[in-house]
């Protein structure tokens, strides 16, 4: 692989030092361009975690604050537009704001983070400390805002006015991850005074604020009108299902080729296809730009490396544990035709407030897609969307979550007492009555356990599944994988209290005619491989009972 002298940029989320510090850019400055073509005042963008929202707002500020650098733009799609950039590059004062890190345990918690993020932008616009522009209350109110004890409500308007007296010209405002204050609010218990707070904050910034050039605002939701933007008529908004701005958040597949190319490592165009792509945003089919970087960076050190899951690791996938709470019979299904690559049709609702989320399994389903755990295949005349999982990557977070759903509920059943008569009937051998328990248990979940990459991943469910159900009796002393005559036997479970033992052996099959023979198949293994004499060296049991237990989707087999 051949050396290059950009590098991709993991985890760099500032323009300047990506242009400045020799790593790779994928050109989005075009949305510059359609930014002030389209005359919006205040946009928003909604767009999945990992999607460069934070470093698209870093380039809007590089390029319109005053004093910007015009070579950090230079080779770029903008810079060709020179009419456009000498009206409006570096011309600008800027307020740019995360609003990410608001989430404190309580309200005031929060309000106090909150009012430490317009400090801190405050104290980068120091211009104004000293300013003979503006009076001495304004200055005295510049003051306040810095020590944090000012106005919070209004500041980004009174910054605006503050800024417009200085320099002669309105200002923009930036505004990234607006929304988190409110998912951490709605979690926290506080949502409420929460979306007052964020109402007033923006309202004098964006609704009559004389002295705004334009707003840009990122987040992951919109958040109904009636919610947080009352009576603001000035915005327009752009989710995932607009066709406007489609392709500026995301890599193409032209950017990818280009990327792997450039790094040498275009013969895994395939399975960075097959994992990383599967985006749709209005007619534009897009790569999580997470995924491409991080795979780029990784493939530059070891050529051999499989696809990884960078997904996962970016943040909490909570959403899907409390979609599988929330599912009935008929939902669970849906899911299971997901997870075998099947589309589900169902209506978008694109103006849910966080607290909505969780009112009801539709709205669910729309924050799966806003999200980017589902993509829209289709959007249909009706207003509904065919909906299926993205690509690899997101299936196997899918399969990952639902599987700890799943084992985290049977264990939490098994501490409930639910499989009393279960334990009994292992310990007097009863296996019709064992084998009808696991099945009803097998019923309740989702056909995730068919989806690992190989045969010992989708036994290895199966395994624990069981293995939570044990662990569950108190009475019981369970082990794993222990070391027993000539092999390791899957489970192994000690009463003392009646000296008898469970030597339990766990296969799986695709084949559901196989299953009563693949079950006799484990029992004999038991036997082949002498399992008991983990119980006859410790002279532990006076009673064995042997299990040989097959597993088929949601069929299950038990032989004695």
């Amino acid at each position: 692989m051949s050396d290059h002298r950009l590098m991709p940029p993991i985890g760099i989320e500032d323009f300047k030092e990506i242009r400045e510090d020799g790593f790779y850019y994928v050109d989005k400055t075009g949305l510059i361009r359609e930014l002030l073509e389209n005359k919006a005042k205040v946009t928003l963008f909604t767009r999945p975690r990992r999607f460069g929202k934070t470093l698209t707002m870093s380039m809007l500020r590089r390029f319109f604050e005053i004093g910007a650098d015009p070579a950090l733009f230079d080779g770029m799609a903008i810079s060709r537009e020179r009419e456009l950039c000498e009206a409006h590059m570096g011309q600008y004062p800027v307020i740019s704001l995360s609003l990410k890190d608001v989430d404190g345990m309580d309200f005031e918690g929060a309000r106090k983070q909150l009012a430490a993020i317009v400090a801190e932008q405050a104290g980068r616009l120091s211009v104004l400390r000293n300013s003979d522009r503006i009076s001495e209350a304004e200055r005295q109110a510049y003051s306040d805002l810095e020590f944090r004890t000012g106005d919070l409500e209004n500041s980004l308007r009174n910054l605006s006015k503050m800024l417009y007296k200085h320099y002669g010209q309105k200002a923009v405002i930036l505004i990234d991850e607006y929304d988190v204050p409110l998912d951490k609010a709605n979690e926290g218990g506080f949502y409420d005074e929460m979306v007052k707070l964020i109402r007033l904050f923006l309202s004098g910034a964006l609704k009559t604020n004389e002295y705004l050039q334009l707003a840009v605002l990122t987040g992951c939701l919109r958040v109904s009108k009636e919610s947080i933007f009352t009576g603001l008529n000035n915005l327009k908004v752009y989710s995932v299902q607009d066709q406007d701005y489609d392709e500026w958040f995301g890599f193409t597949e032209e950017e990818v080729q280009d990327m792997l190319a450039y790094f040498g490592v275009e013969d895994r165009m395939d399975e960075t296809r097959n994992w990383y792509d599967g985006y749709r945003f209005g007619n534009a089919d897009v790569y999580c730009p997470w995924d491409v970087v991080n795979w780029c960076g990784d493939l530059r050190r070891h050529p051999d490396m499989r696809p990884q899951n960078y997904w996962a690791n970016s943040s909490g996938n909570g959403i899907i544990r409390k979609f599988a709470d929330m599912a009935d019979e008929e939902t669970r299904d849906e899911m299971e035709g997901l997870l075998k690559g099947r589309s589900v049709t169902k209506t978008y609702k694109g103006d849910l407030t966080y607290r909505e989320l969780y009112d009801e399994i539709d709205n669910v389903w729309s924050m799966l897609l806003t999200t980017g755990y589902l993509t829209c295949r289709k959007q249909n005349d009706d207003g509904t969307c065919e909906m299926s999982i993205t690509n690899r990557e997101i299936a196997d977070v899918f399969r990952k979550e639902i599987e700890q759903w799943f084992k985290s509920r049977v264990k939490g059943q098994a501490k409930a007492g639910r499989y009393e008569d279960l334990y009994q009937a292992l310990e007097d051998g009863d296996a019709a009555y064992a084998e009808g328990v696991i099945q009803d248990c097998l019923m309740e979940s989702m056909s995730f356990m068919d989806g690992g990459k190989t045969a010992e991943q989708k036994e290895a469910f199966y395994h624990g599944m069981l293995l939570g159900i044990f662990t569950g009796c108190q009475a019981w002393l369970v082990k794993s994988n222990r070391e027993a005559g000539k092999g390791r036997a899957d489970i192994i479970a000690t009463m003392r209290s009646t000296k008898t033992g469970i030597i339990v052996e766990v296969k799986r099959t695709d084949d559901p005619d196989g299953i009563d023979a693949l079950a006799e198949t484990a029992l004999a293994q038991i036997g082949e491989r002498d399992y008991s004499a983990y119980f006859q060296r410790a002279n532990a049991v006076d009673t064995l009972r042997k299990y040989g237990i097959a597993f088929c989707g949601k069929e299950c087999r038990v032989a004695v």
